[in-house]
């Protein structure tokens, strides 16, 4: 799938999952339910104060008929419920809503009550760039700080498992530098060149991985011709995976507000998908994260 839009028609063709929202009590949340409602893709629960809920409801035309509501004005309570939700199999997606990204993750990390999986968390950014044949995906500008190489193993296996449930059977992963050449001092590219190896050696599959790159020569094909980069990943990358939060941060940013690209974001790697939105963030990149979800909870069928 090439747009958000392609990734939106197909959750409508697919069986509706259940989201619970943790702190619901917001407008950008509250019209991407009605959005994602009105598109028929997924059921919600809301958790957070009811009050609230029901007064933006009203603003913005959401019928709230037959809409489980659960009040709880404590944001970091509404996550524990809202979590506890998916662990009783009354929903298949929890999503963050007004409520703090630490707290939120908390209750989906509490070793006795929580959503762990076998992997590390790992946040994945997917943009749709104005002028890009395809979508990109960055992974991880949000959670792992500095992650190592086998917890960067683990960051690509998941982005590969979301890349498959988008059709992507072979995605391309380029993993950043700020160089394209290994460099002794410096272990992002050391990083690079192992998981490379890897990747050849078939210790990971699903996708192909080659590194490291500099940006330029992951995306642009005429950039990687140019230094004479000869990889099938060079200039054609899906996937780029970066050495840190802060670079990250700031690439999801600059796609954010320089290259005013659509963007979803979901979380890997719990038992469940996790939608995991800045709370700045439109409900237009909301509601591309709930079909993301309900993609990836399709898959994972």
């Amino acid at each position: 799938m090439r747009s958000f839009e392609q990734i939106l028609e197909k959750a409508e063709t697919l069986e509706a999952v259940t989201v619970a929202v943790a702190a619901a009590d917001d407008r950008e949340v509250l019209e991407a339910v009605a959005d994602a409602k009105k598109r028929r893709i997924a059921d919600f629960r809301l958790y957070g104060d009811e009050g609230r809920i029901r007064e933006i409801a009203g603003e913005i035309d959401l019928s709230l008929e037959e809409q489980e509501i659960s009040h709880q004005a404590d944001p970091v309570i509404a996550c524990s419920d809202a979590v506890r939700a998916v662990r009783d199999g009354v929903a298949d997606v929890v999503m963050k809503g007004m409520v703090q990204t630490s707290d939120f993750l908390r209750a989906v990390l509490n070793k006795e009550k929580g959503l762990r999986g076998r992997k590390v968390l790992s946040h994945i950014a997917t943009f749709e760039v104005p002028g890009y044949d395809r979508l990109i995906h960055v992974t991880d500008p949000a959670l792992n700080v500095s992650p190592d190489l086998k917890e960067k193993v683990q960051i690509v296996d998941n982005v590969t498992d979301l890349c498959h449930s988008l059709g992507q059977t072979d995605p391309k992963i380029a993993v950043l530098g700020a160089v394209e050449v290994v460099n002794p001092n410096m272990s992002p590219t050391l990083d690079a060149a192992a998981l490379a190896q890897m990747s050849r050696r078939g210790q990971i599959r699903g996708a192909q991985v080659d590194g490291p790159f500099a940006l330029d020569n992951a995306v642009s094909v005429d950039a990687a011709e140019h230094k004479k980069i000869d990889s099938p990943v060079a200039g054609r990358a899906d996937v780029l995976l970066v050495p840190d939060i802060e670079a990250g941060n700031m690439l999801y940013k600059s796609m954010v507000y320089f290259a005013k690209a659509r963007i979803g974001a979901l979380v890997q790697g719990a038992s469940v998908p996790v939608v995991l939105t800045s709370r700045a963030d439109s409900h237009e990149a909301k509601l591309n994260s709930i079909a993301l979800a309900v993609l990836q909870a399709d898959y994972r069928k």
